[in-house]
């Protein structure tokens, strides 16, 4: 890890709200962000969380870092790396992706999801841009995504990929692009387990110029390591990639351990591949996204 940027002791928490014109909606969102109030543990959702409430902002500007949950997910399931990042000087923005997440997920395998997602995240940095609270607090030449799961497709589409539709998203199973806005604010990507199948066409990520750090897992049944391959062959250049397998994992594997009560067969969120350590890989991905995400 590097040790450019002090640590900071404390993780500020709050709950907000976004708002998405073109789909007429509100979204939630958890923004976690550096801090000198004490922490304390908190209920939040299903889980315990040692944070500070409500807490003022540390002064300076900060680097803005977005979490783009996976299909029918929860931006609480990131909740250790977020907290970690806030503790290390990042701003960290959680948005629960309306009508696809675990609440509300009847837009899933659509046509309209591939279309919403990247633009929720748009707007996510216009808010920052707008909100008293944390205008004056982050550094916007320095926005980051990390997407996991179909938040990778999220992250790739919003920086220059070219989705195109599967054959059971759309009503006559023929292949549609996807007109997605880039967006020029985000300067680096990292892909947790990505689905990429969407980026499979000739020249899809060509446009797709800045830097990326992509986790697979070893052992991953769900975004298998085709996933990686459309971005490692149709990126333009390879060297702008730094991409790690990690031995064993699952593609739940990147996700914050759950707690015991939790963890169950019929849960496969919960489980990892036989011999796989979550708790401890947990240590070793908020180095690595540190050590990328660090000058």
């Amino acid at each position: 890890m590097k040790n450019s940027k002090e640590h900071t002791k404390f993780a500020g928490f709050r709950k907000v709200d976004v708002s998405d014109e073109h789909l007429g909606v509100t979204f939630p969102m958890l923004v976690l962000y550096p801090t000198d109030a004490l922490e304390k543990e908190e209920n939040i959702g299903p889980y315990k969380l040692n944070v500070s409430m409500h807490a003022e902002v540390i002064g300076g500007a900060h680097p803005l870092v977005i979490i783009s949950h996976g299909s029918g997910g929860t931006p609480l399931v990131y909740r250790d790396l977020a907290r970690s990042l806030a503790q290390n000087g990042f701003i960290v923005a959680m948005p629960e992706h309306p009508f696809n997440n675990i609440h509300d997920n009847h837009s899933a395998n659509s046509a309209s999801i591939l279309e919403s997602r990247p633009r929720n995240i748009t707007r996510v940095i216009d808010w920052f841009y707008n909100s008293d609270l944390f205008k004056h607090h982050v550094h916007f030449d320095d926005i980051s995504i990390i997407g996991h799961s179909m938040g990778g497709y999220t992250a790739i589409a919003l920086v220059g990929g070219i989705p195109t539709t599967l054959p059971w998203e759309t009503e006559n199973q023929m292949p549609q692009m996807i007109d997605v806005e880039a967006d020029e604010r985000i300067k680096k990507v990292i892909l947790l387990a990505p689905a990429l199948g969407w980026f499979r066409s000739e020249g899809a990520l060509k446009k797709v110029r800045i830097p990326i750090l992509m986790m697979t897992g070893e052992s991953d049944d769900i975004t298998p390591s085709f996933h990686a391959e459309f971005l490692l062959k149709g990126i333009t250049n390879r060297e702008q990639i730094e991409h790690k397998v990690i031995k064993n994992a699952g593609h739940f594997s990147f996700l914050s351990p759950f707690p015991l009560e939790m963890r169950s067969p019929s849960f496969p969120p919960s489980q990892d591949p036989k011999e796989f350590d979550r708790e401890q890989f947990q240590k070793q991905l908020t180095a690595d996204v540190l050590n990328f995400l660090t000058p």
